[in-house]
């Protein structure tokens, strides 16, 4: 099935099991849309929240805990970290042991480490538990459309993923606002924490009533084929990740440090021995977590690109507006969460209806998406440049970005997995879903600590303005969405 729901811009899980294999119609199939349903969407939808919700507290919980401008891209890069490496493995847990089975062990490791950020003393607790945050939503998220397509046929399935479909895109839009309510509501003086402590009562909720909804059906259920886990890939992609994030994002507070160029440099080399190792598992029959097989696929590598440099666009975005809209302009977080509301919600209405566009627009609908994204945020950063609030025209802007962003995204992803062969479709999900949360990864490590450097840079010269250092971060961010646009020129022609 390839069945592509569209996403508002964030943490992005695919329309096929993430490295599992494709479900069809599965025996144990019993069509209980209600509880099923309600309870894996509601999971889903505070995984998707908790990503927006951090990212407008992030400038609060810098003042409160002494972060860094580093720091703050760890607190909201270490979810990204362990969500984009370890998602495959948690997909392909819930094929060898059960998919109700993994997706409540992965909702409570994700209510436990949300107890624990809310309850962090330090940011470098924060960082912590935030990386098992992640790994908690790498086991539990997988396992929603799994379970969708296991329990739904016909039509019902039909109106699940419509279902699936609503709260993706909704999600974007109300984490941006939840989080400014609850960071400007300062809950019992608690400040930014109940923005982790929210998912507490609601966790424990889903996983007593899961145990009764997901468990039963889970034991009737026949288990797909067991595929390898890949533990030898998974560790080698995990270390070079880590090596090429954590001096990226610190490295520009020390000075770039010796250490820091030959942290980068390990992660090339762990980065080029995942490759190799890969390529050899797969030729020896096994089940690698990236297969070269479906790098290999026609148009495959151009969609890989332009999913990295979109989602690397979004990331990087949402990043260094938030911290210019609270730190330079004053905004609440209240007012911050609403200012990105027009970008999610033109999100997601464009990602829902660009099907019944005309057919005679498909094809063009990728690089005008990018042209679109590299005009808006260019538009974003001049409106903004004075140091004021900007005009009518920023909130234009704003919403340009989020037909941009979707119309870079959602055909790419949609077109990338309706071509590939029914054997390779759970693999391609995979490579795509984490290819989505490394570009993210990249936007905020790379685009966050040009901001951070260009603010550094002016507060030495006695010039600090933020309006400054984000007209830097939207030139460059608009110059990676133009290269997008042409790259399908440059890789057909390859």
């Amino acid at each position: 099935m390839t069945t592509t729901p569209r996403t508002g811009p964030g943490p992005t899980p695919l329309p096929l099991p993430a490295g599992g294999d494709v479900i069809s119609k599965a025996p144990g199939t019993d069509n209980r849309p209600r509880p099923l349903l309600t309870l894996v969407l509601a999971a889903q939808f505070m995984a998707l929240l908790d990503v927006f919700i951090v990212n407008v507290a992030a400038p609060t919980i810098g003042t409160d805990l002494h972060a860094s401008g580093g720091e703050l891209q760890l607190v909201i890069a270490g979810y990204a970290i362990t969500y984009s490496v370890l998602l495959i493995t948690g997909a392909r847990l819930g094929g060898r042991f059960g998919h109700g089975r993994i997706h409540l062990a992965g909702l409570a490791v994700f209510t436990a480490a949300s107890l624990a950020c809310g309850l962090a003393q330090g940011v470098t607790e924060l960082i912590v538990f935030r990386l098992v945050q992640g790994a908690g939503s790498a086991v539990m998220v997988p396992q929603v459309l799994s379970l969708i397509q296991r329990h739904f046929t016909g039509e019902a399935r039909v109106k699940a993923l419509g279902a699936y479909s609503a709260v993706l895109a909704v999600g974007a839009a109300a984490g941006q606002v939840v989080g400014g309510i609850l960071v400007s509501a300062d809950l019992f003086g608690a400040g930014w924490r109940p923005v982790f402590l929210v998912n507490v009562p609601v966790g424990i909720v889903l996983l007593v009533v899961g145990g009764r909804v997901l468990l039963p059906g889970d034991k009737a259920a026949a288990r797909e084929p067991a595929r390898g886990l890949d533990l030898p890939g998974l560790v080698l992609l995990g270390a070079a990740v880590s090596l090429f994030t954590v001096p990226l994002v610190l490295g520009q507070e020390e000075d770039w440090p010796l250490w820091s160029w030959l942290s980068l440099g390990a992660g090339a080399l762990l980065f080029g021995l995942f490759c190799a190792y890969e390529s050899r598992l797969a030729r020896r029959g096994g089940a690698p977590l990236i297969a070269p097989r479906v790098l290999r696929h026609p148009g495959m590598g151009l969609a890989v690109f332009r999913i990295t440099a979109v989602m690397a666009v979004n990331g990087g975005f949402l990043f260094a507006l938030t911290l210019h809209v609270q730190g330079g302009l004053g905004y609440s977080a209240l007012r911050a969460g609403l200012t990105f509301a027009p970008t999610a919600v033109v999100f997601g209405l464009v990602g829902l209806t660009w099907r019944n566009w005309p057919v005679s627009w498909q094809r063009a609908l990728t690089p005008a998406g990018f042209v679109i994204t590299a005009l808006a945020v260019a538009g974003v950063g001049l409106d903004l440049k004075g140091g004021d609030e900007g005009g009518a025209l920023l909130y234009v802007a704003y919403a340009g970005v989020g037909v941009g962003l979707a119309l870079a995204f959602s055909p790419t992803l949609t077109r990338a997995l309706a071509t590939v062969a029914p054997e390779n479709a759970a693999d391609a999900s995979g490579l795509l879903a984490t290819v989505t949360q490394l570009g993210q990864l990249i936007g905020v490590a790379t685009f966050g600590t040009l901001f951070l450097n260009r603010l550094e840079s002016l507060r030495g010269l006695g010039a600090y303005t933020s309006a400054e250092a984000l007209l830097a971060c939207m030139f460059a961010l608009a110059g990676t969405a133009a290269v997008g646009a042409v790259s399908g020129l440059v890789l057909r022609r390859r």
